[in-house]
């Protein structure tokens, strides 16, 4: 039977919880179904033996901006295990044992999957060792990094069916992170849920335990009092194996009863969600701008002959603009904000009061909203757009860049000057690498850079030059059949000098340039991705780094672009790949200089 990987989210939305819920998993209370005789290990938080609330209010207090709200979800219980198929394939019925060597790769896959995904957003993570089946439990602190709040909806999902897909989303995470133990993603929707529980029940109820109850070893024996019996059984290993059984049975039926009343509490949660979004329709199509024809009747103006006098004023009303007729003032604008400054001559927190004490809070909001749509729209139609610069040329650093990429990153020289050519990479005045970042028009334009150190033996600094398009550019080159020709495949990879390496192994395995037009890209996030002109290209290979982002990323793209195939390094990175391949090129045409050598003797 397949082993499936296990993950659950559960929500903890109070200090008590979290508090409750540390008595568990650290043991502080006594759990009737744990083995006394086996110690649990702590994979995250071994430096600080706070009290969990401790730890996580001190990371709320540390990390957030604002106070969470009332009912915010302070921290995230995620439960990590697998099936128990992939502990004890040889009997997964036996609960309690598993294979040691299997386990440590689970636990290790595990917490580099934790440590990946919440870094130390991850407060505590426990092995537990002394139940029927190893797992997990993980504490997250739901901080979201833009906003700097609590959002369990942001990183989980909130109910319905966004949340389903996020989870479902990370439970593909969780799964591909487990792959290579040969651990296996459920069917995903509801069906698999039920499927994998009656799994579990047809493993619980299996022989093995039928074998259990009818062993003569856990009757009494005559005569015998109940002391002695209690006493005997519970030292016997079948008890225990029982026991774990009986307690990982309880605790599946437990995970499905509660399924259900989640998912019965969902679809009532679905209704009144639709319910909300019908009134909010209806009150959005009510809600207009404040008329401007009662915010100068609120004003104290007189409508006369269709303008509207007084204080001094003449003014005009056209739906939402004004403009104002009297000799001394002779000016226009729109708004009801934008009225109230003219009119009482304020500043906008005072014309914002006045709307308030008028309208109400609900009018100085919708004020406030329209006026903010029209500064917004007068900013983006008057601001003068600043165009990307590229760094200045230094062409004096380019032999030290230029020895960087061909002697430290094996690339032929000649490609490095034909990319030079090209201007698809030159010098900065700090001898850093400047690969052009273009779109992928039939006259591409330049906007952005991508920067690489190469200044000194360990020269780590890689970055994009300010003002840099990440979504609109990229770096790229062609190769192979004629220049007209259409683009027939594309190769994507994380980095340019990736890419470039990836085009030179090409190269050298084929020992001619690709038959077909072919596109090499940089693209080091797939929300930067091209889609719409690359979806019609029937070739798509996807080759970033072979670890847990490189594959997530694949499947990022495979999800946007479902024709495109993933290759895999053998190396770390393709760079690396295309100085192994240099190495034994040498190799090879050294041993034959010997045989050579060796022949002509």
């Amino acid at each position: 039977m397949v082993a499936l990987a296990i993950l659950r989210v559960e929500k903890l939305k109070s200090f008590g919880n979290i508090g409750g819920s540390e008595k568990h998993t650290a043991r502080l209370q006594d759990t009737p179904n744990a083995d006394t005789t086996k110690k649990n290990i702590r994979l995250i938080g071994m430096e600080d033996d706070s009290p969990l609330e401790v730890l996580v209010k001190n990371k709320i207090a540390n990390t957030t901006l604002h106070k969470p709200r009332k009912d915010a979800v302070l921290c995230s219980d995620i439960f990590l295990s697998a099936s128990p198929e992939y502990f004890r394939p040889d009997n997964p019925s036996n609960a309690g044992e598993w294979d040691n060597p299997r386990m440590l790769d689970f636990v290790k896959a595990s917490r580099s999957w934790l440590v990946n995904n919440y870094g130390d957003k991850c407060v505590r993570a426990e092995l537990h060792l002394d139940e029927a089946t190893p797992h997990i439990h993980a504490y997250v602190v739901p901080i979201n990094e833009k906003t700097k709040q609590l959002s369990h909806k942001e990183m989980f999902g909130g109910n319905g069916r966004a949340a389903s897909i996020k989870l479902s989303k990370l439970q593909d995470s969780y799964a591909a992170a487990l792959a290579p133990l040969g651990i296996e993603r459920g069917v995903k929707g509801s069906k698999a849920t039920h499927t994998k529980v009656k799994e579990y029940y047809q493993a619980v109820n299996s022989e093995p335990l039928t074998a259990i109850w009818s062993n003569k070893k856990l009757e009494p024996e005559p005569f015998e009092s109940a002391t002695n019996y209690v006493a005997r059984i519970q030292n016997d290993h079948q008890f225990h194996v029982l026991n774990h059984q009986l307690a990982d049975r309880a605790f599946m039926q437990e995970r499905l009863e509660s399924a259900e009343q989640r998912a019965r509490a969902s679809e009532k949660e679905r209704q009144r969600l639709e319910e909300i979004v019908r009134s909010l329709e209806l009150k959005t199509q009510q809600l207009r701008d404040l008329p401007l024809v009662d915010v100068a009747w609120e004003l104290g103006l007189h409508n006369s002959q269709g303008k509207w006098k007084g204080h001094g004023h003449i003014i005009n009303i056209d739906g939402p603009k004004f403009y104002d007729f009297a000799p001394d003032q002779q000016k226009g604008s729109g708004g009801a904000i934008d009225l109230v400054m003219h009119v009482n001559n304020c500043n906008l927190r005072q014309a914002v009061v006045w709307l308030h004490e008028r309208f109400g809070e609900a009018g100085a909001e919708r004020a406030a909203i329209a006026f903010s749509r029209q500064v917004a729209a007068e900013i983006i139609q008057l601001e003068p757009r600043d165009k990307f610069r590229l760094p200045v040329e230094d062409k004096s650093k380019w032999s030290s860049v230029s020895n960087y990429l061909t002697q430290k990153r094996g690339i032929p020289s000649n490609f490095v000057e034909l990319l030079h050519k090209r201007g698809l990479v030159y010098a900065d005045d700090q001898q850093n690498a400047v690969f052009v970042m273009r779109n992928l028009s039939e006259e591409p334009q330049a906007i952005g850079a991508f920067l690489r150190g190469t200044r000194g033996e360990n020269n780590t600094f890689k970055g994009y030059e300010k003002g840099t398009v990440r979504r609109e550019g990229w770096f790229h080159f062609r190769l192979g059949g004629q220049p007209t020709d259409p683009v027939e495949k594309v190769v994507l990879l994380k980095s340019p000098i990736d890419a470039v390496s990836f085009a030179m192994l090409e190269y050298q395995l084929r020992g001619d340039v690709p038959p077909n037009r072919t596109l090499y890209m940089a693209v080091d996030n797939p929300k930067s991705l091209p889609v719409e002109q690359l979806q019609n290209i029937p070739n798509v290979q996807v080759a970033f780094d072979s670890d847990d982002s490189g594959n997530a990323a694949a499947r990022a793209v495979k999800e946007l672009l479902p024709q495109s195939k993933r290759l895999k390094c053998k190396a770390d990175d393709w760079n690396q790949q295309l100085l192994d391949y240099g190495q034994q090129l040498r190799q090879q045409q050294q041993q034959q200089r010997q045989q050579d050598d060796e022949l002509s003797l």
